[in-house]
């Protein structure tokens, strides 16, 4: 009988590419990502924050086409939602400025070392970023209701899905986006954790914030728009009534709850 030849340097480096990596590995990587998005300059954010919340329109463009092809039952929800992580994919893998998701990737660097310029460059990208996924977000819309850029049918059924918003009170847009800002801010952690699987990540995660009724600033900016421009709201609701409560819910999930408890769980280890 052959003798079985042990390779333990072999096993080991098998191993390590088993295991996944530690909390302090994928913290350094977040936290890279994020020095490079605040080192990134003013224009070079603002059209890519530009583009996004273009972008962030597949969404609704999607979920609006469901919603004209589909009856009308219960069961329809959660397949309309299935449109909602369109704009996302298209943001995310496409390495846009999304406020939420790189905003709250570039808090870790400032909890590390939280300096007064830190502190500046991150209100500017911040700022930013809001601004121009708002621009691009309230262009795009009007576009949309004005320039018969989709058939009617399809704009009719973006302002069936947009309208679910008016329903809620502003306390209930803020307190239901503090899981959208948390959730989407994990997006940035799962990928660097994960090999691969990027698309099924995005989708996965905004997939889930469809079906929990959650609100996300930018893709909710671009419903809150459409019924503006449609009519079906005014600009005192749709900045008042909607914007600013999920701008602040997502500040409080994405940075105020991820982003702080992400770091704290590993600061300790940076300290050792």
């Amino acid at each position: 009988m052959a003798g079985h030849d042990d390779d333990p340097r072999g096993e080991q480096e098998e191993a390590e590419e088993r295991t996944a990596p530690a909390a302090r590995v994928v913290h350094a990587a977040v936290a890279e990502q994020g020095e490079d998005e605040l080192a990134r300059p003013v224009a070079s954010l603002f059209w890519s924050g530009f583009a996004a919340g273009i972008a962030i329109m597949a969404s609704l463009w999607v979920s609006g086409a469901l919603r004209h092809y589909l009856p009308e039952a219960r069961w329809v929800e959660p397949i309309v939602a299935l449109g909602y992580p369109a704009g996302f994919l298209i943001v995310i893998l496409g390495r846009l400025q999304l406020f939420t998701e790189h905003t709250a990737v570039a808090v870790l660097p400032v909890v590390r070392e939280p300096t007064g310029r830190n502190l500046l460059l991150l209100a500017r990208l911040w700022s930013v970023i809001f601004i121009a996924n708002m621009l691009g977000a309230l262009i795009a819309t009007m576009l949309a209701v004005y320039a018969h850029i989709q058939p009617a049918d399809t704009l009719r059924g973006m302002v069936a899905v947009s309208a679910k918003l008016m329903e809620r009170a502003p306390i209930d847009t803020m307190m239901q986006a503090i899981p959208a800002g948390f959730l989407i801010a994990s997006i940035a952690w799962i990928r660097s954790a994960v090999n691969g699987g990027d698309f099924w990540i995005v989708f996965a995660v905004t997939y889930a914030i469809a079906l929990g009724g959650f609100a996300h600033v930018v893709a909710g900016a671009s419903e809150a728009f459409l019924l503006m421009w449609a009519g079906q709201a005014s600009v005192g609701w749709a900045l008042g009534g909607f914007v600013l409560p999920a701008l602040l819910g997502n500040i409080l999930g994405g940075t105020g709850l991820f982003a702080l408890l992400a770091h704290a769980q590993v600061r300790n280890e940076f300290r050792s």
